[in-house]
């Protein structure tokens, strides 16, 4: 179960960081989105931590 639960954190994550870039690539950028896409990566990484 433990393992399932980590795996769809990382997969989150991963979707994340797509989402990041492909905002950055735009001509301008959206800096609000960016701000609440970061702010989830890193809620999302501490979570895996937390539970590695």
């Amino acid at each position: 179960m433990a393992s399932a639960h980590l795996e769809a954190l990382s997969s989150r994550h991963r979707l994340i960081d797509g989402e990041i870039a492909s905002e950055m690539r735009r001509p301008v950028p959206d800096s609000a989105r960016l701000r609440r896409l970061k702010r989830e990566k890193l809620r999302l990484k501490d979570e895996i931590a937390r539970n590695s």
